[in-house]
């Protein structure tokens, strides 16, 4: 387009009041909270960037949809249209839905975990890592070097390392009932996978006889990236893309909450028939029936619908640049940034802003409670809270320490934005002040949603 200005291919129809609070009030707050995000009153944020999963807004056609849902228990027809949507993208023959992605990754990883199982990836998540280790499986990374360095201006840096998962599978044979690839890659930074590497990482697992899975939350997202940064791709429908990328694979996992646009929902989807019988046991066992796994029908009728607006060009390239437009403007005022700027999310490299806080004192969970103080934003921290518990209970550095502001989708304007970076700026003017946290209380998994904090 001819003009600088990044306009949102919509019109607000609905909007929902922020509640403007002091620098006290906030303080205040998250104190009260122990000093965990997570544990705030949504009332008390006023810019909600803890995550992009089910916070962004649906379309007038998606709550249109939602009037055609079927309630009926079994053999809904809100399932054949969900079911539908599902493989015009993803045309795996077993379609399973569930309330939300980390159902399906119970589901699956239950049927293929187990003690002395390995699960490689190219980064796990943490509800992925956490139900993985819960079977008494490992979890294991594998993604590029350029993807372990913050500043690196590699196009994919969600690429899986295929020599490094060619030599583990060669190691581990017999022990490794599936790779995971996860697009884009979450705790990366939100970096894509290009299609030669999800190619090369299928050739890989072809050659051990190890099923490939997709972890594809991002998939639109991953999608655009492809078509404007891989060469032979730019002419090219995302839709078409999309298929290109699930036929390399054998099934997937799904949080439906990210790209599908909804508030709630997954699925997980195979191809092997004896596989999908023994997940859809476990469905009815924990989900519900085959048919609406945890959700209503009208749920089923709104992903339906979202499947169809994300993989819409108007709109990835406003989500893609109205993203870039936070990361650029950080990057312009000095505050380090992982790069290139990924789909979902601008992710801030508290190790680097505040290298005089150790990892072991937590500069993520120091940055991420400094930002909600001095402006009512809230982000998540994605480094050595969430990952550096280890499964044996020890605790060790993370690989980065980031702080993750998410971009909920078709939901905050420019001025929103702008707002978030004047108070990224503030922040990292006072970088220096900032002190480190220790963890007061934890759970032994997913500690990062329920740990209390106090200040060092």
């Amino acid at each position: 387009m001819p003009f600088r200005t990044i306009i949102e291919p919509f019109r607000i129809h609905s909007v929902a009041p922020l509640r403007m609070t002091t620098e006290a009030q906030r303080r205040n707050a998250v104190q009260a909270a122990g000093f965990n995000l997570f544990s705030l009153h949504s009332d008390d944020v006023m810019i909600d960037l803890l995550t992009d999963s089910g916070t962004g807004a649906m379309s007038r056609d998606q709550w249109a949809a939602i009037q055609h849902g079927d309630e009926s228990y079994a053999g809904s027809p809100s399932y054949e249209i969900f079911r539908d949507a599902v493989q015009s993208l993803f045309p795996f023959k077993h379609v399973i839905p569930t309330h939300q992605g980390r159902a399906a990754e119970k589901i699956i990883f239950t049927v293929l975990g187990g003690s002395g199982r390995s699960i490689p990836s190219n980064t796990h998540f943490d509800t992925t890592r956490a139900n993985i280790e819960y079977t008494g499986a490992a979890a294991v990374d594998l993604v590029i070097a350029e993807g372990r360095d913050p500043a690196s201006l590699h196009p994919f840096k969600g690429n899986m390392d295929t020599a490094a998962l060619d030599a583990f599978l060669a190691a581990n044979r017999g022990a490794v009932p599936a790779v995971f690839i996860t697009i884009t890659n979450n705790s990366g930074g939100g970096q894509p996978v290009s299609l030669a590497n999800l190619r090369e990482t299928r050739a890989v697992c072809q050659r051990h006889g190890v099923p490939l899975f997709l972890d594809a939350c991002r998939f639109a997202e991953n999608a655009w990236f492809i078509r404007e940064r891989e060469p032979g791709q730019q002419e090219r429908n995302v839709a078409d893309i999309v298929r290109d990328m699930a036929s390399l694979a054998d099934g997937m996992t799904m949080s439906a909450k990210k790209d599908p646009m909804g508030n709630i929902g997954g699925w997980l989807a195979v191809n092997d028939d004896a596989l999908a019988e023994q997940c859809r046991n476990l469905l009815i066992l924990t989900e519900g029936f085959p048919t609406y796994g945890g959700l209503a029908g009208r749920d089923l009728e709104a992903l339906a619908q979202g499947l169809k607006e994300v993989v819409d060009h108007d709109y990835l390239r406003y989500r893609i640049r109205s993203t870039a437009y936070l990361g650029d403007a950080l990057l312009k005022s000095g505050i380090p940034v992982v790069q290139p700027i990924g789909g979902h999310a601008v992710y801030l490299d508290a190790r680097s802003l505040l290298k005089h806080i150790a990892p072991l004192q937590y500069p993520g969970q120091a940055l991420a409670v400094a930002l909600y103080e001095a402006g009512g934003v809230r982000g998540c921290e994605i480094g050595t809270v969430m990952f550096g518990r280890q499964a044996d209970g020890s605790e060790k550095a993370a690989t980065l320490d980031l702080v993750r502001l998410a971009i909920p989708r078709r939901t905050y304007t420019q001025s929103h934005i702008d707002y978030v970076i004047e108070v990224c700026q503030q922040v990292a003017a006072q970088a220096q002040s900032l002190r480190g946290y220790r963890i007061v209380s934890e759970p032994k998994q997913l500690r990062h949603f329920t740990a209390t904090f106090e200040p060092l």
